[in-house]
């Protein structure tokens, strides 16, 4: 039974989630034959300020790009 864990920073819209919950799906029945019915895909969404990237919090990334 396939679980997969999806971890990104808040934003990303029901139908965003809704297709990649499909395509992870789909790619796992695909390339290793695993049964869509049995494949639990989790999003979690995490805040900006919560996630470190290039040394920074996200959310001070993000403004540095502006």
């Amino acid at each position: 039974m396939p679980y997969v864990n999806v971890q990104i920073t808040k934003g990303a819209t029901r139908e965003q989630k809704a297709e990649i919950v499909a395509d992870i799906t789909h790619s796992l029945q695909r390339v290793l034959g695993k049964k869509p019915e049995y494949t639990h895909v989790v999003i979690q969404e995490i805040e900006d300020q919560d996630w470190g990237y290039a040394g920074l919090l996200t959310d001070d990334w993000k403004q540095q790009q502006s």
